[in-house]
C-alpha cells in the first residue's frame, strides 16, 4: 500500500472508539467499493470524482485522527464537534464540485457561498494534513498560497512574483490542473487507492504470513540466513505495501529477533531490517504512490516504469544481502538450525493467494492494460485464488479487506490532495524553472554535483515530509534541470564526434561565439562539456531539442525522475530522522541513533544506483546493455560492501580492504569497459584468494550476541 499504514509514523496505533465502530467500518467498505465501481463506470466527471475522494477521506481523517482525542472520547459534545468539522469540510468540497459551472458562467467570479466553501476546503486540508504529518506541509501550503497572493511581490531577485488577486488564487487552488483536485488528486483517486485496496486484499488473504514462511524456507539455513530472510521478506512485502515503516513494523517483529538469535548485534539487526524495508517503495510492481505520480509527471506509461525499475530494485536488495553475508562471515556465525515450514509447505498453505494475483497483475501491465484495470482484476484474483489456500476469503473477509484498504488510504489521500496546493503555486509562479536554473548553474553542467545537491535537498525535505510528498516537491523543482543535464550528454557526444547539424552549430555559436574556433577543429570531451555547461537556458534548450532524439530525451526524463524518486527514500534510513530505522531500533531494543547510522551504511545502494541511472543505460538501454550494467554493478557493490565490512569469506586487512574498495569502484565506472573488466577481475581474484585463506586475517571464534 503506497504510503499505507503510515498511521504508525504519525499517530497512536490505538484507534479512537468511534473509528472502530460498525457504521464507520461499513462506510469505509462502501467507499472503497464506490471507487472500484467508478473506475469502470465513470458516472461522474473526473473533477467530481477527485472532490468526492477528498471529501470522504477528509471526513474519515477527523474520525481516525481527532484533534482532541482524549477529550472527544470522554466528552460527547467534543466528539460531535470533531465529526462536525469533518462533515463541514466534506460538504464544502462537494459544493465546489457542483459550483464549477456557475463560476465559469459568471466569468470566473466567486459568490459568497463559493468563497466560504473554498476557504473551508483549503483550511480543512491544511488542518487535516497537520494532524496526519505534522507542521511542515501545512507551513509549506500557507507560505505557497500567500506567496502568490501577497508577499511574493516583496521578494527581490529571481523569485519575485507580482502577485495574483485572492480570487485568482482561490480559483487556481481549487480548479487548476495541478491544484487540490487536479492531477495528483486524480492519481490518488484511481491508481493509488485501487492498489492500496489490492494490497489490503493480499494481506487479508494471508499473503504476509506466506512471505515470511517463503523467506525462511529459502534463506533460513544459509550463512547469515536470518538477515537474508529480512531482505527477501521486506522485498516481497514491498509488492504489497511500498511503505518502509509499514514493512519494518510488519516483518521486523519476526526477522529482528531471528537475527539477534543468530548472533547479529541488535544495532545491525535493526539496520538490516530498516535498510531492507526501505526498498519497499522501489520494489515493482507497486513502488509506492510515487510510481503513479512519476507516470503522470513524465507521461511515460506506468508499466514501462515498473519494468525498467526491476533490475535496479534487485540490485538494491542484493547490496543489503552482501552486507548481511559479509558481516555473518566476519563474525563467523553458523547457519541456523532448520525450523519452520519447508518451501512446499509454505506454498501449499498460502502461496496461491500471493503468486497468482501478482503474476496476473504483472502480466496485465506488460500486456498493455491500464493500472486501474490490472488492480481491479488483481483484487478479484486474490479472492478467487484464496480458495486454493488454507485461508479462503468469504464475504466477511472481502468486507474487512475493503474497509482495511480505505483505512490505510486516509493519510495518502489527504496528503496528495493537499500537496496539490503547493505544486499549483510552483507551476503558477514558475518556481520550478527558476530552481532548476539554480541547480544547473551551481552544478556547472556536472551531473554528479547536481545529484549531490538533489540528495541534500531530499534529506532536508525528508526531515518533515513523507517520502511521496518529498518526491513530488523535488521532482517539480529539480527534475527539468537534471533531465536536461543528462540529455546534454548526447549533445556533448555529437559535438565531440563532429556530427552536429548546421542549424545546431548556428544555435551553438549564437550562445557561445567562441565555439566557432573549436568547431573548426577537433574538440575534447572536457572542452565540449565545459562549453555546453556554460550555455544559458535560452540557448541550451533549443539546442537540446534540435539534437537530442525523442527517445533519448524521454530516457533522460525518466532517469531524472527515478534519481529523485530513489533519493527521496533516504529519510527512512538517514539520521537525524530515519523513521524506519527508529521503528527497527524499538523492536531490536537498540540505540535509535546507532541503528540509524547502521541502516544508513547498509542502504548505500540508495545513493549508488541513482548515479548509475545518470551515467549508464541501466534504465534506457536494450536488455543486453541493462544486464551488462547490472552484472558489473553486482560485482562492484559486493567489492564495496566487503571493503566496508572488512570481510569477504574471511576477514581482511586494511590493505586488502582498500584494494577491494578501488576494484569495486572500478566496476561501477561508466566510461570505460576496460576499467570495469579490470575491476571485476580484481574483485573475483580477491574473493578467490580470500576464500583459500590467502590475504585473510584469522577468523574469530563465534560469540553469541545477547
Amino acid at each position: 500500500m503506497p504510503q499505507a499504514s503510515q498511521q504508525e509514523e504519525t499517530a497512536n496505533p490505538i484507534l479512537p472508539k468511534v473509528a472502530s465502530s460498525l457504521p464507520v467500518t461499513i462506510f469505509c467498505a462502501l467507499f472503497a467499493l464506490a471507487h472500484v465501481y467508478v473506475a469502470f463506470v465513470p458516472v461522474i466527471s473526473e473533477f467530481q470524482r477527485n472532490v468526492f475522494h477528498f471529501a470522504g477521506f477528509a471526513f474519515l481523517a477527523t474520525i481516525f485522527y481527532p484533534a482532541f482525542r482524549k477529550t472527544s472520547e470522554q466528552n460527547r459534545g467534543v466528539l460531535i464537534a470533531e465529526i462536525g468539522f469533518g462533515v463541514i469540510v466534506a460538504v464544502a468540497a462537494i459544493y465546489l464540485s457542483f459550483a464549477e459551472n456557475g463560476i465559469y458562467d459568471r466569468g470566473v467570479k466567486f459568490n459568497y457561498l463559493d468563497w466560504i466553501a473554498a476557504i473551508i476546503a483549503i483550511i480543512g486540508a491544511i488542518e487535516l494534513t497537520r494532524r496526519l504529518t505534522g507542521w511542515v506541509i501545512p507551513t509549506l501550503i500557507i507560505l505557497s498560497v500567500t506567496y502568490v497572493g501577497f508577499w511574493g511581490q516583496f521578494v527581490g531577485g529571481i523569485f519575485s512574483f507580482p502577485g495574483l488577486s485572492w480570487e485568482a488564487v482561490a480559483f487556481r487552488s481549487i480548479f487548476g490542473d495541478d491544484a487540490m483536485f487536479g492531477t495528483i488528486a486524480r492519481i490518488s483517486s484511481t491508481y493509488v487507492f485501487l492498489f492500496i485496496i489490492f494490497g489490503a486484499f493480499l494481506l487479508r488473504s494471508g499473503a504476509g504470513e506466506f512471505i515470511i514462511d517463503l523467506a525462511r524456507a529459502i534463506a533460513g539455513k544459509l550463512v547469515g540466513g536470518p538477515g537474508l530472510v529480512a531482505v527477501i521478506a521486506s522485498g516481497l512485502t514491498g509488492t504489497i505495501s511500498g511503505s518502509a515503516v509499514a514493512n519494518t513494523a510488519s516483518t521486523g517483529v519476526i526477522t529482528i529477533p531471528l537475527m539477534r538469535k543468530a548472533g547479529f548485534s541488535p544495532k545491525f539487526a535493526g539496520g538490516v531490517e530498516a535498510a531492507s524495508s526501505t526498498g519497499g517503495q522501489i520494489m515493482p510492481p507497486i513502488m509506492g504512490a510515487g510510481a503513479f505520480v512519476m507516470a503522470s509527471f513524465t507521461q511515460i506509461p506506468y508499466e514501462t516504469i515498473v519494468a525498467v525499475a526491476a533490475l535496479p530494485a534487485l540490485l538494491y536488495f542484493l547490496s543489503v544481502a552482501f552486507f548481511v553475508r559479509t558481516e555473518a562471515k566476519r563474525l563467523n556465525l553458523p547457519p541456523m538450525e532448520a525450523k519452520g515450514r519447508t518451501l512446499g509447505q509454505a506454498f501449499r498453505k498460502g502461496g496461491a493467494s500471493f503468486i497468482i494475483p501478482i503474476a496476473l497483475l504483472i502480466g496485465l501491465l506488460v500486456s498493455g492494460f491500464t493500472p486501474t484495470y490490472a488492480a481491479v482484476i488483481g483484487i478479484v484474483a486474490v479472492i478467487a485464488s484464496s480458495w486454493l489456500t488454507q485461508n479462503p476469503m468469504g464475504p466477511r473477509a472481502v468486507f474487512e479487506a475493503l474497509a482495511l484498504g480505505t483505512r490505510n488510504m486516509i493519510l495518502t489521500a489527504v496528503l496528495l490532495c493537499a500537496v496539490g496546493l503547493v505544486v499549483n503555486v510552483i507551476t503558477t509562479a514558475g518556481i520550478g524553472n527558476t530552481f532548476s536554473l539554480m541547480i544547473a548553474e551551481w552544478a556547472g553542467g556536472n551531473i554528479l554535483i547536481a545529484i549531490v545537491l538533489v540528495a541534500l535537498a531530499s534529506l532536508i525535505l525528508g526531515m518533515g515530509l513523507p517520502v511521496t510528498a518529498a518526491y513530488i516537491v523535488l521532482a517539480t523543482l529539480s527534475a527539468p534541470a537534471l533531465a536536461g543535464m543528462i540529455a546534454d550528454r548526447f549533445v556533448i557526444d555529437a559535438l565531440v564526434a563532429g556530427t552536429l547539424s548546421e542549424p545546431a552549430k548556428a544555435i551553438l555559436m549564437l550562445g557561445a561565439p567562441e565555439s566557432l574556433q573549436l568547431l573548426a577543429g577537433e574538440i575534447s570531451r572536457s572542452q565540449a562539456s565545459a562549453l555546453i555547461g556554460s550555455l544559458p537556458l535560452e540557448i541550451a534548450a533549443p539546442l537540446r531539442d534540435l539534437v537530442v532524439p525523442t527517445e533519448i530525451a524521454l530516457a533522460a526524463l525518466l532517469s531524472a525522475h527515478m534519481i529523485i524518486f530513489w533519493l527521496s527514500q533516504d529519510s527512512n534510513v538517514t539520521p537525524p530522522v530515519a523513521l524506519a530505522a527508529f521503528t527497527a531500533a524499538a523492536i531490536a531494543r537498540a540505540p535509535a541513533m546507532g541503528t540509524a547510522v547502521m541502516s544508513w551504511k547498509l542502504a548505500k545502494g540508495i545513493y549508488i544506483v541513482p548515479v548509475l541511472f545518470a551515467y549508464t543505460p541501466l534504465l534506457s538501454g536494450n536488455w543486453g546493455e541493462m544486464l551488462s550494467v547490472f552484472a558489473f554493478s553486482v560485482v562492484g557493490i559486493y567489492g564495496l560492501a566487503a571493503a566496508m565490512q572488512g570481510c569477504m569469506e574471511r576477514p581482511m586487512g586494511l590493505g586488502v580492504r582498500a584494494l577491494a574498495l578501488i576494484a569495486g569502484g572500478a566496476c561501477l565506472w561508466p566510461s570505460d569497459i576496460r576499467i570495469q573488466i579490470a575491476g571485476a577481475i580484481t574483485v573475483a581474484a580477491l574473493l578467490t584468494l580470500n576464500t583459500r585463506g590467502v590475504l585473510a586475517k584469522p577468523v574469530p571464534e563465534h560469540t553469541p550476541v545477547v
